[in-house]
């Protein structure tokens, strides 16, 4: 495949994109795609589909050296009240389409970008516009993601009383030098200091974001940095593995060197310590959710990836916004102008789509709910009328003989070693066309 394939166990950092976060690829997403996401909105949807809603807000203080996704740094206050303007017309392009006739959202995600870079102001006018289109009352969850220099103790206190659930920060490392070394904009202090104000707030759902093989990590460093977590006592904390999309400034870094190996840590490295990071919040009571969380027993969950894991449609507001309809995908406009304009005018800002058939729609849960650690096959057989276990049995022999999951009676079971290894293996689950394309 073109996207990095570190079947090596010390595989170097190459450029590329590792994590799996849907199915089929997003390359394979086109213009032609268009009409059909148009007839999934004039549907109305399957009984008894959860309905999430995703707001984009990309608007950031820096641009990390390793961040992937479609932000803006330069944008001043009148700019992004016109994007704020503009996501709450969208959303009322949306509301006279059969799909979300007499629905409300199960789960809201606010990410970015960093959504905590909004002013108070900015903040209230956003939400009391969602909700007075669209009724929050009945929402489980309200996760909102922070970068913890953006935060103050009175916007954190609006947060609360706004609505949101579960606050997410995006802490990343606890190192100020290795922070700095990967552009993050936050601080250690503002660390600290963020999470005594989401506690004093009340928030009693906290998740602390970190990297495994950032830019000048150490062993030595890592270690100190699980410390700390084990100190703060979240209720969740999501680790991922540091990976070097095409589109980040550590890429044209080594492009413009001419280096082909990222300045990270090799896969080796980053799964050992992912697990020993795991391990550590196991032994202080967590327990793992997925190849990347770890939550105490006494947390709500996390709605918004385990309804999406298993089919749930979800509504992307804003530019380069992702959504899942009906079984059919679509992404928006991917730059400010092109976005706003066309909501200006009237339109849906979709500028790619792709209609899943009844294969995909089944690879695509599979995949993902891998990630969790365990298939269910009563699941499967019951929404697909497919044995995975028999439709999947030439992927699931040779990782099974590899040591890196168990087929039995009840389903699939992903070994310790398989679980960081995840997206890797997920490939192999994929039809023949989509396993050598361009991921995104």
């Amino acid at each position: 495949m073109a996207d990095p394939d570190p079947k090596a166990a010390a595989a170097a950092t190459t450029a590329g994109n590792y994590f799996v976060a849907n199915y089929p690829p997003f390359s394979a997403w086109s213009e032609a795609g268009i009409p059909a996401a148009q007839a999934a909105l004039a549907r109305p949807p399957q009984a008894g589909t959860p309905l999430g809603l995703y707001v984009h807000l990309p608007f950031c203080r820096k641009r990390c050296d390793f961040c992937y996704f479609k932000v803006y740094t330069d944008k001043n206050g009148r700019e992004v009240r016109r994007y704020l303007d503009a996501v709450l017309a969208e959303l009322d392009r949306y509301l006279d389409q059969a799909f979300l006739a007499g629905r409300t959202p199960d789960f809201i995600y606010f990410g970015g970008g960093t959504p905590s870079y909004l002013s108070s102001e900015q903040l209230t006018t956003l939400f009391e516009g969602l909700k007075s289109r669209l009724s929050w009352e009945k929402s489980v969850e309200v996760a909102f993601e922070c970068e913890p220099g953006t935060l103050q103790q009175h916007k954190v206190e609006l947060l609360k009383q706004l609505g949101v659930t579960r606050l997410s920060l995006g802490v990343e490392n606890f190192n100020a030098e290795i922070l700095e070394l990967n552009n993050r904009a936050h601080r250690t202090d503002e660390i600290y200091r963020a999470y005594q104000w989401a506690r004093d707030a009340g928030f009693d759902q906290i998740n602390i974001d970190l990297i495994a093989g950032m830019v000048g990590e150490t062993e030595a460093n890592w270690s100190h940095c699980v410390e700390k977590t084990l100190e703060l006592s979240p209720e969740c904390v999501t680790i991922y593995q540091m990976e070097v999309p095409y589109n980040t400034t550590i890429y044209r870094r080594m492009k413009d060197g001419g280096e082909e190996v990222a300045p990270v840590a090799d896969w080796e490295t980053k799964r050992r310590w992912a697990d020993e990071a795991f391990a550590a919040l196991e032994k202080d009571g967590y327990e793992l959710g997925s190849a990347y969380t770890a939550c105490k027993p006494s947390a709500a969950g996390f709605l918004y990836r385990d309804a999406l894991w298993r089919g749930a449609d979800l509504l992307g507001l804003g530019v380069s916004s992702f959504s899942h309809i009906g079984g059919v995908h679509f992404q928006n406009e991917h730059a400010y102008e092109p976005y706003v304009a066309r909501v200006e005018a009237g339109e849906l800002p979709i500028t790619r789509a792709l209609a899943l058939n009844a294969e995909e729609r089944l690879i695509r849960e599979f995949v993902l709910q891998m990630k969790l650690g365990r298939i269910e096959a009563r699941y499967f057989q019951d929404k697909f009328g497919v044995d995975v276990r028999e439709h999947f049995a030439s992927a699931l022999g040779r990782h099974e003989a590899d040591g890196y999951l168990r087929v039995t009676e009840a389903g699939v079971e992903v070994t310790r070693s398989g679980l960081f290894e995840i997206d890797r293996l997920l490939w192999d689950f994929f039809e023949e066309p989509h396993r050598n394309a361009r991921y995104a």
